[in-house]
């Protein structure tokens, strides 16, 4: 542990920006819920309302699980737990990741290794800036819940749980660096795990399955039923196996060669693959993930899809419930069954549109690893090379979402419907939504081309951005109007009897046109790197 000290310094040095943003967004999230709950469910009965009105629907309870004991801090924990868990994780999941293997591959560790500094004082230093970061934004969430005028009880259990889901995903993200031995596969299998983590819990709490969500970590936060039960044993399970993980991810630490990993990199063919040009590296280099997205583009749409049996109970609730449930999500139908599957499209065409954001940020990885630089060496222009990327980003983006709209039409049309009346309607409304997700990846190139070194927190703050005030969460979480600002509240809800308008679309296009030209001049007047 020698150094460890020095080290931590470091990291901290490394965190003073990104850090304290992820705790404020944790902070604002829990506080404004808070807000929007008293503000727009100011009775007792209100809040009633609004409870049934989740509780009838899979996909919310998904969501946040369990509708809890309806009072407004109850209600209030269980629209933002959800993501809060989520972001508090992968926060400290990227902060561990970050310092560790990332450090390791650009070979800076092995500089700093040189010195009097210890073989588990990096990891070490990475824990400690994780786990204070998650204690810190649980501990401010639940100091602003008190002062507010949350129970105390109540809120410090919810803290617990927010502080157990890093906690937890840090040891997660101790061992994956142990096992990888690049960023990008430390980020892949960090990421399949939370996402794991985050699918048995929905399907568990979505279904009533409870038992799945005994299976994920995150399903641990949220069966701690902050301001219900306040089951404060629950959070015994995080610490038992993060403490297992953290031992596991030590003992892995000191069998492996610095900037090794322990799982073996494929070697590449004997011979090399015979490209014709930027477009074909680009498609070469980006399959494999193309490939993995369509992947879990299907899960995700059986999954969805197939919790629509529960969507007529919907008609049986009382009329003010369906009414708001109908006004959130509707459109002009005043078929529930229509509007819950609306539902589902905008949560496959939020979700799809962080792919042409992924596959953009390609373009600042081959930039910042050297390789871009030896690529424009040749004769391959910036413009070529930069298109290149951006043409397969911008295919892959209608194929995914082609993709979702056929399953979830064939699940739901299955269970619910008529194949030959549902199938294209759902795989219509969902192609929709293609400029939208093209305009969110056009900002993540203009951040690319004009910014490079804060394009990945640009890029995916834009995402995130339009997630929480689009037209899925941002009803839910009081958000009232500030969709007008994001490209998918433009998308005509054709699933629910909308007709459809080609000013919308033709406007986007425009515009994402737009933001490619600026993208690619900046990128041709910019030094590279």
């Amino acid at each position: 542990m020698t150094g460890t000290g020095l080290l931590l310094g470091l990291v901290v040095r490394g965190e003073r920006i990104r850090s304290p943003l992820w705790i404020l967004v944790v902070v604002l999230l829990a506080t404004g819920l808070l807000t929007y709950i008293n503000g727009y469910f100011p009775t007792a009965h209100d809040v009633r309302v609004y409870a049934e009105l989740i509780s009838v629907n899979p996909v919310f309870l998904g969501l946040g699980g369990p509708v809890p004991e309806p009072s407004a801090a109850a209600m209030a924990a269980w629209r933002s737990g959800g993501m809060l868990y989520l972001l508090t994780a992968w926060m400290a999941m990227t902060i561990v990741l970050r310092h560790t293997r990332a450090e390791e591959e650009d070979g800076r560790q092995e500089l700093l290794r040189a010195g009097v500094i210890g073989r588990h004082a990096p990891l070490t230093a990475a824990l400690v800036v994780a786990a204070l970061a998650s204690l810190l934004s649980a501990t401010l969430t639940a100091a602003a819940l008190v002062m507010s005028g949350v129970e105390v009880q109540g809120t410090l259990a919810y803290g617990g749980a927010i502080a157990a889901a890093g906690l937890v995903f840090a040891a997660v993200a101790a061992v994956v660096a142990q096992l990888t031995q690049t960023m990008r596969n430390a980020t892949g299998l960090g990421l399949l795990v939370l996402g794991v983590s985050y699918v048995l819990r929905y399907v568990g709490d979505a279904s009533g399955l409870t038992w799945l969500a005994w299976l994920s970590p995150l399903g641990w936060s949220h069966l701690v039923r902050a301001y219900a039960a306040d089951r404060w044993w629950v959070l015994a399970l995080s610490a038992v196996t993060g403490a297992v993980l953290l031992a596991l991810a030590y003992r892995l630490a000191a069998r492996r060669d610095l900037g090794a990993g322990l799982l073996l990199e494929r070697p590449g063919p004997a011979t090399g693959p015979r490209l014709k040009g930027p477009f074909s590296l680009a498609w070469r280099l980006q399959r494999g993930m193309m490939l993995k997205w369509a992947a879990g583009v299907v899960v995700a749409s059986v999954l969805f899809a197939s919790l629509s049996g529960a969507a007529p109970r919907l008609a049986q609730q009382p009329a003010e419930v369906l009414a708001g449930f109908l006004q959130r999500y509707g459109g002009p139908s005043a078929d529930p069954v229509d509007a819950y599957l609306w539902v589902i499209v905008l949560m496959l065409a939020y979700t799809i549109a962080l792919y042409p954001v992924v596959a953009t940020l390609r373009l600042h990885q081959e930039e910042r690893s050297g390789r871009a630089e030896a690529l424009l060496a040749t004769a391959v222009s910036r413009t070529r090379w930069a298109a290149a990327h951006l043409a397969v980003a911008a295919a892959g983006t209608p194929a995914l979402l082609a993709l979702g709209g056929l399953v979830t039409g064939l699940v739901y049309s299955l269970i619910l419907g008529d194949p030959a009346a549902d199938l294209p309607r759902v795989l219509l409304g969902t192609l929709a939504h293609v400029p939208a997700a093209w305009l969110v990846g056009a900002v993540a190139a203009l951040a690319v081309c004009v910014l490079p070194r804060a394009s990945v927190a640009l890029s995916w703050a834009a995402w995130g951005l339009v997630v929480l005030i689009g037209d899925l969460l941002g009803p839910l979480i009081g958000l009232w109007g500030w969709s007008r600002a994001e490209p998918f509240h433009y998308t005509a809800n054709t699933v629910a009897g909308a007709s459809f308008t080609i000013v919308s679309p033709v406007v986007i296009l425009a515009l994402t046109a737009a933001l490619g030209a600026v993208a690619l001049n900046r990128l041709n007047r910019r030094d590279l790197g």
